[in-house]
């Protein structure tokens, strides 16, 4: 395992209260989601709201799918998001245009994984993004499946970038994704929820506590 801090990320914020909650107990970043199919999408207004209240240092996420790039760059700035992640089928081009557009906002890629993507398929990629969040492939959704992939795919894509690890995470396996996937870190949405976009604080400080145990006995 790499002797690192483990990033958090929790997606699907959608209320203040969960948002302070996860700050208090120690997540890296905030995810917002954009996507007007998804159960748990937040209007610009909103999260903007729930921005401008939470502290300094703390990373904020715009998950989009397959949108407008002037959408896109609009909504950074308005909200004022330090990272746009990228869930439909961005071309690496769109890639490099919206890093260029809305910087000095960051680009991360999600990936579907399954046994047909290649690693020629995420090789364009690499000089355009600043990382990748690795979820689960469904047919017909684009993320947010509250279900794992296979692991064992992951090396098989020969990412020169760091990762984050999505699809499904919860206290149950946590530390088996940790130890066996190492990645740079995890993002958390349904495997904490009461219901989609409202968070159960209790599984969300024991999720956290976990990863925290976990890391000081690898930083020992």
């Amino acid at each position: 395992m790499n002797k690192c801090r483990i990033r958090i990320k929790m997606c699907g914020v959608t209320q203040l209260d969960d948002a302070l909650v996860a700050v208090e107990a120690g997540v890296d970043a905030l995810g917002f989601i954009f996507h007007p199919k998804s159960p748990r999408y937040v209007q610009p207004e909103s999260a903007r709201l729930i921005i401008e209240q939470l502290p300094p240092f703390v990373d904020t996420v715009g998950v989009f799918v397959d949108r407008e790039l002037a959408d896109v760059q609009e909504i950074v700035r308005f909200c004022g998001l330090n990272y746009a992640q990228l869930h439909g089928r961005e071309s690496p081009e769109y890639c490099e245009q919206l890093r260029l557009a809305a910087a000095p906002c960051q680009i991360i890629k999600a990936l579907r994984v399954s046994k047909q993507l290649l690693a020629e398929n995420v090789a364009p990629y690499h000089a355009h993004v600043r990382g990748f969040l690795l979820d689960t492939y469904q047919k017909g959704q684009e993320g947010g499946t509250g279900t794992c992939f296979d692991w064992s795919l992951i090396p098989l894509l020969r990412l020169q970038r760091e990762f984050m690890l999505a699809g499904g995470l919860d206290i149950s396996n946590v530390r088996a994704a940790i130890e066996q996937v190492h990645p740079y870190g995890l993002d958390v949405n349904s495997g904490v929820e009461i219901s989609p976009g409202r968070k159960d604080h209790q599984r969300l400080l024991a999720f956290i506590q976990e990863v925290r145990k976990l890391e000081a006995r690898v930083l020992e």
